[in-house]
């Protein structure tokens, strides 16, 4: 991986709507097609109701990255949930300030613009925000990008076991283990998504500057 060129990260606006909104059909081509993307509506709730877990990557004055974020709390430990079920169908009202810990609900970095570090970024970004909140972990449902490729030979929890044991790489698992995340288990029917054939993968990553 190359050494993060000079990009800045802040919160996002509602003047950079219009540039989410690009980046998000060219970094989704597959998901874009199933208008499973942000859309306008999407983002202004992310404004309204958790400004400071938005994030916006820019490299000479171009936004090249995004991440969305919320707090939730689970009835348990490592409960099973949707994508809808746990981002409000995306439009976050199930924010829960009181919560402890905070859910990747979206990173997406400009398909041209990637290897520059700008994902690593805005996964900083979140650990400091998680830092900064004292909340106790960061949690996510993670795309299996190329289990579609492997699906005839092995179910979605091998596959993914197999990317932990470093047999197999996968574009955004195999990312995510490389920022701290660790693999929990499999989210069946977790969203639509033709690349994952609707699996996700239930990644944590645990604050330890975290304080009961």
């Amino acid at each position: 991986m190359t050494e993060p060129a000079e990009v800045a990260v802040r919160t996002l606006e509602d003047k950079d709507i219009p540039g989410i909104i690009k980046l998000q059909q060219e970094s989704f081509p597959y998901m874009a097609k199933d208008g499973v993307v942000w859309k306008e509506h999407h983002l202004k709730s992310h404004i309204r109701i958790f400004p400071e877990g938005q994030f916006v990557a820019e490299f000479e004055g171009t936004i090249v990255g995004s991440a969305s974020s919320l707090i939730v709390r689970l009835e348990s430990e490592y409960a099973e949930h949707t994508y809808n079920q746990i981002t409000g169908a995306g439009m976050f009202t199930t924010h829960n300030p009181k919560g402890d810990s905070l859910y990747g609900a979206d990173v997406s970095t400009h398909p041209e613009m990637r290897r520059m570090g700008i994902a690593s970024a805005l996964y900083e970004a979140r650990r400091q925000l998680a830092v900064r909140l004292n909340l106790r972990r960061i949690i996510a449902g993670g795309r299996l990008f190329n289990y579609c490729e492997h699906s005839k030979k092995m179910s979605a929890e091998e596959y993914a076991r197999k990317v932990v044991a470093g047999e197999l790489d996968d574009p955004v698992l195999s990312f995510q283990l490389k920022n701290g995340f660790r693999f929990v288990k499999i989210l069946p029917n977790y969203m639509k998504d033709s690349r994952s054939l609707n699996y996700a993968t239930f990644i944590e990553w645990k604050n330890p500057e975290y304080r009961q």
